[in-house]
């Protein structure tokens, strides 16, 4: 990989087109003329690598359309194991750092962090060492809250819910399920009222930043003694 002062190819996979542009304004602050390509999927993200395989950096958002955990991180680990990737995430946390750093990641910055800390670990990671936030982050209450509220679903609503964070609407789910839009409805407004969201879109977003492993969960319901 070339992290000289030429042209830097980066590669930003998140599916948030207003964080892909504070990302791009970091890039231009941290590198000369950095070319870029910006991808929102895991589909897309896997095309790039394979298409740009002299890409200098990757900016990883870990939750993704197409991709749950941290298979995003690992898939680009397998592909393109020489290309250093920096782990991008809403939720700021240590254990995700430290998850992240082990599955292979040469950095992870929190998204809140400012544009100067994000074009510094920029710097850093194609100058060949590793970034991690210098400040202390949370161990994680948050998720254990949030995981805690997930365990109160019935095992219906939370293959809803699953189904929820990979886009599908009320009729997708109805018939995926074998059940009626109505019922549907009901398992969403239970779900709102336990996880203590308004809407939808505010379970979505908490569940995705969590990076749950939702086969985990699928998996737990199946093996669970009937």
């Amino acid at each position: 990989m070339n992290a000289g002062m030429a042209a830097n190819k980066i590669i930003i996979a998140d599916d948030h087109p207003l964080f892909r542009a504070a990302l791009a304004q970091a890039l231009q602050q941290a590198l000369a003329t950095p070319d870029i390509v910006t991808v929102g999927s895991f589909a897309d993200l896997s095309a790039q690598l394979a298409e740009h395989d002299d890409a200098d950096l990757l900016l990883l958002d870990l939750n993704m359309p197409g991709s749950r955990g941290y298979s995003a991180l690992v898939h680009a680990r397998s592909v393109a194991p020489a290309l250093p990737v920096i782990v991008i995430s809403a939720f700021e946390s240590a254990k995700v750092a430290t998850a992240s750093m082990a599955h292979g990641a040469a950095g992870f910055i929190p998204k809140s962090a400012p544009r100067e800390t994000m074009a510094e670990a920029i710097q850093t990671v194609l100058g060949g060492d590793t970034w991690q936030p210098q400040e202390a982050l949370p161990e994680g209450s948050d998720a254990n809250s949030f995981t805690q509220k997930l365990a109160r679903l019935t095992p219906q609503q939370q293959r809803v819910l699953v189904m929820l964070t990979e886009g599908l609407l009320n009729k997708q789910i109805a018939l995926d399920l074998g059940i009626s839009e109505a019922t549907v409805k009901a398992h969403i407004t239970a779900i709102l009222r336990k996880l203590g969201v308004q809407t939808r879109t505010q379970a979505v977003i908490a569940a995705r930043s969590l990076e749950i492993d939702w086969r985990a969960y699928a998996q737990r319901d199946s093996d669970a003694p009937s």
